[in-house]
């Protein structure tokens, strides 16, 4: 196949990359540096993934507040005008959205509230979250307006609402967590209780095939392992996984102060969601690694491995 992958340079980027080289498919990398030359790169594509947009991975700034909000909405509506006036249009589409869409539960049992594509709410001024939380999910739900605001009769849209995606690379969420429970840091953020919704990469990039295979599968799709779980869990596996005895915990106030020195927002720790995946499960797709434990074993084994170690 012929893959175009707008903003394929970060971490998600960079995992679909290698895994389509691997499998013998022709992958184009599309700048937003370079808008000008993304027609003829999609001209007689397969498919398009388009993760472009700035990294959440800041302090919300007001500037970069804007960046963030427009480099998604920007570069959606380019693509709805370029895939609709090319000749040989990519069949699918596959478009980034943010599992962060759905709220934040605080006003209900989390335990008796799983959130797939039917049933999930999406988020909103959640009693007692802060209101800067409000930012991300305006985002998310204008990235996805956008995306679906115009119709690509010829090509099939999928918007891809994503879970942390776990991979063992350099820089990556998983790096990051590993790496506070190698410095003793690795316990309970915040209260512990919310959620935790990740997906390993294995069964990220078996799912994103899935989709563009399945020539009738369209609209929005959660990609997450079935079985999330609280932060206190996720931390403790990931300690025992790793071979630490002890992880200090990090009450919201020192997550605070945290996120600031490393400029980024606690928010990105601190919000729950109990997201699971109702379309792809009930279409048949098959997790290799639906489990935290197990992918948690099969993760740190990597990281050991990394010839940077």
């Amino acid at each position: 196949m012929r893959i175009a992958i707008p903003g394929g340079s970060g971490q998600v980027g960079t995992i679909l990359s290698r895994h389509f080289h691997s499998q013998g498919h022709q992958v184009t990398l599309l700048s937003h540096r370079s808008y000008s030359t993304w027609a003829s790169q999609l001209e007689a594509s397969d498919v398009c993934i388009n993760l472009a947009g700035r990294s959440v991975n800041c302090r919300y700034t007001a500037r970069n507040r804007r960046a963030i909000h427009h480099s998604r909405i920007y570069s959606t509506n380019l693509l709805n005008e370029i895939i609709g006036s090319l000749k040989e249009p990519p069949r699918v589409w596959l478009n980034a959205s943010t599992a962060t869409i759905y709220r934040h539960t605080l006003d209900r049992p989390t335990l008796d509230w799983e959130m797939d594509e039917a049933t999930g709410e999406l988020g909103g001024a959640e009693p007692g979250a802060p209101s800067t939380w409000n930012f991300s999910i305006d985002v998310a739900k204008a990235w996805e307006q956008a995306f679906f605001s115009t119709p690509t009769p010829r090509t099939r849209k999928v918007a891809l609402r994503s879970a942390m995606t776990m991979s063992p690379d350099r820089g990556g969420v998983f790096d990051v967590l590993l790496g506070l429970v190698r410095r003793g840091l690795g316990g309970a953020m915040g209260p512990g209780t919310q959620f935790v919704s990740w997906i390993h990469e294995t069964d990220f990039v078996r799912a994103i095939e899935f989709l563009i295979e399945d020539g009738e599968f369209d609209g929005v799709v959660n990609l997450a392992s079935p079985n999330p779980l609280p932060n206190r869990d996720f931390m403790r596996v990931l300690r025992e996984t790793w071979g630490a005895r002890f992880g200090l915990p990090s009450p919201k106030w020192v997550l605070e102060i945290g996120t600031f020195l490393m400029r980024t927002e606690s928010e990105l720790v601190l919000k729950g969601r109990r997201v699971v995946p109702g379309r792809l499960t009930a279409s048949g797709f098959q997790f290799q690694l639906p489990d935290w434990p197990t992918a948690a074993r099969e993760l740190v084994a990597r990281w050991r491995s990394r010839p940077d170690h």
